[in-house]
């Protein structure tokens, strides 16, 4: 057997509370972590990248975290990769080591919803889980995973679905892959995977939320900041309100990428309307759609794109698969 390498970036499961009534920070070092671990779990090395809250992620240290992982991955005597990260961004690291990390070796993504300060901290027990399917034969070729509460998600899947429960982290639509029983791990489905071979992400992504009745003065101030890419969650299939179709037609009309997504937890985008604003008129001005993705997915998928250089392949990979 091969070793497992955790890599600790912080978040939840690094915190305690170090002055009584101030709250809890980032304060777990590597050693806590291995003092996690029981003397049967597979051998480990661990190595801390940073400790920091989920909240406090940017996209240059995502891009770190992800050449952290490559060079693991391409060491010979390990055999997977564990994350401890911070639940709030978890999802978008998760989702941006899927798409460009390649190989078949685990990569698991795991935290915490409750500080080792709270009763009920159950970081060890994540930690533990993650470390298990990090080591089993049947993760390989999966993909990157997240394992909390004894589930195992998708990286494509998984969404954070409650601010403070640990049964936090779900997969709408979809459902875990499996589960970390006392006595083994076991899969009930398996996935497919492309991944996109990428040098550098694109930071000039914009995400932006629709309401009803809302004006575009957002789209406005995306095209103002010269955005390369823009990200709209739309109403219901990814339906837009018509008087947005003449920004989203200037964005594309001087080379802005803009991607459809739908705010509702489930389901693709489309439609079969023909009015203005469906998926078939959106379509038709040249708009990309995010398929099942949520939007802070979508815009992590659209960093990756553009930062290729080739976006329409690599679109239709991420967004279409």
């Amino acid at each position: 057997m091969g070793k497992i390498r955790i890599l600790t970036t912080g978040g939840t499961i690094a915190m305690r509370e170090t002055q009584p009534g101030q709250g809890a920070v980032p304060a777990l070092t590597g050693a806590d972590f291995q003092r996690f671990l029981p003397p049967d779990a597979p051998p480990v090395e661990v190595e801390e990248i940073c400790n920091i809250p989920g909240a406090h992620m940017t996209i240059d240290l995502m891009w770190t975290i992800r050449g952290r992982v490559l060079a693991a991955a391409q060491e010979s005597d390990v055999d997977g990769i564990v994350i401890t990260h911070g639940t709030d961004t978890l999802e978008e690291t998760a989702f941006l080591l899927d798409l460009t990390i390649p190989g078949e070796k685990p990569v698991v993504l795991t935290g915490a919803m409750r500080t080792s300060s709270d009763l009920g901290y159950e970081g060890p027990a994540n930690l533990v889980a993650a470390v298990r399917v990090a080591a089993e034969p049947r993760a390989r070729n999966l993909g990157v995973l997240v394992v909390l509460n004894d589930e195992i998600h998708a990286a494509r899947h998984v969404t954070k679905m409650h601010t403070l429960s640990p049964d936090t982290f779900a997969s709408p639509g979809w459902g875990p892959l499996g589960r970390v029983d006392p006595d083994k791990v076991f899969f009930v489905h398996r996935i497919s995977r492309k991944t996109v071979l990428c040098e550098a992400l694109e930071p000039k992504v914009a995400l932006i939320k629709l309401a009803v009745g809302m004006e575009d003065d957002f789209l406005r101030c995306a095209l103002a900041a010269e955005m390369k890419g823009i990200v709209l969650e739309g109403l219901g299939g990814g339906r837009i309100p018509p008087w947005w179709l003449p920004g989203i037609s200037k964005a594309i009309s001087r080379g802005t990428t803009v991607v459809i997504a739908s705010r509702c937890p489930e389901g693709r985008v489309y439609d079969k309307y023909g009015f203005s604003g469906s998926y078939r008129d959106n379509r038709a001005k040249g708009a990309y759609f995010a398929g099942g993705l949520n939007g802070q997915k979508a815009r992590i998928g659209l960093m990756v794109a553009l930062g290729k250089g080739a976006p329409a392949n690599a679109l239709e990979t991420i967004f279409e698969r």
